[in-house]
């Protein structure tokens, strides 16, 4: 079943595959893939600001007001928005059965690093100070994980409060792609390459040193971070990273659980007709709501 629907993507995102290299088609591209099915019906949308930042308030039928998480859409810095994420986020929102904010954080080249990182530290600090961190949660995929993990960070160092948990899909950690698999599970994913991830850590850091802890969190200092959720599909590119990641997080003493999941994509939770989609949903739900009390 998995090979079929697995299948089914594969054609979907060879359909809708941009033919020119223009950072516009490459955004339509991006919001395509999250766009196979509508978003829930029973999630209500609401556009707010957090931290003077633009969001997305997701609330579905019953939701328990008293826990909010926090999300950060992918996309390679560069691509993905809080409206079109809505038919994804609508999905981790009814999951979640809490309040979701899908933050719409600057995006590059117009707003290169670290204008992503600095909004979602002041979302971060905004929803901190107003909601209790026990009953918050993080999370994002691919490069939103990436900004959870910095923004995280930054308040460590600070001392300042941090949420209950994270929760990382797909993460990208590394800017420079150092893992193994980036080469010997290229031909396997068709979302993410080395040269796609030059080109976009070009575009967002410029001249910057890739091993920027901030930029590419594997290279940071661990310690003290939540209670942290990993997912990452067998096929992608980065599945060394990913999973090197993870073994930094548990030496670092963070509670991490790590779940690799077979034959699936970059960010495979995205797509509706991925039956293994539904259920790290339902594992990240379960997850966040098991740290929120």
């Amino acid at each position: 079943m998995a090979h079929a629907e697995v299948d089914q993507v594969l054609r979907y995102l060879a359909e809708h595959r941009p033919t020119e290299r223009t950072l516009a088609a490459a955004r339509g591209f991006v919001d395509a893939m999250v766009a196979m099915e509508p978003p829930l019906p029973d999630v209500t949308v609401e556009s707010v600001t957090i931290g003077g930042v633009p969001a997305e308030r997701l609330t579905p039928q019953g939701a328990d007001l008293s826990r909010t998480f926090l999300y950060l859409h992918g996309g390679g810095y560069a691509f993905g928005s809080a409206s079109g994420y809505r038919p994804f986020t609508s999905r981790l929102a009814h999951a979640f059965g809490g309040v979701t904010l899908a933050l719409d954080y600057r995006r590059a080249p117009e707003n290169p690093f670290p204008a992503g990182i600095d909004d979602t530290i002041a979302a971060c600090r905004s929803l901190l100070s107003t909601v209790s961190p026990s009953r918050v949660v993080v999370g994002g995929d691919s490069a939103g994980a990436g900004l959870a993990l910095a923004a995280l960070i930054t308040l460590r160092d600070a001392g300042e409060p941090l949420p209950a948990a994270m929760a990382l899909l797909s993460p990208w950690v590394d800017l420079e792609g150092s893992g193994e698999s980036m080469t010997t599970r290229a031909a396997l994913d068709p979302i993410v390459s080395r040269e796609g991830m030059q080109i976009l850590a070009a575009m967002y850091l410029g001249t910057r040193d890739r091993k920027d802890p901030l930029a590419s969190p594997t290279y940071a200092r661990l310690e003290g971070l939540p209670p942290t959720l990993v997912q990452v599909g067998t096929r992608e590119a980065e599945l060394d990273d990913v999973t090197l990641f993870a073994e930094k997080l548990r030496a670092a003493n963070v509670q991490v659980e790590l779940e690799v999941w077979e034959e699936m994509l970059h960010v495979f939770q995205m797509f509706p007709v991925l039956s293994d989609a539904w259920r790290a949903i339902d594992r990240i739900a379960q997850f966040l709501r098991s740290k929120t009390g």
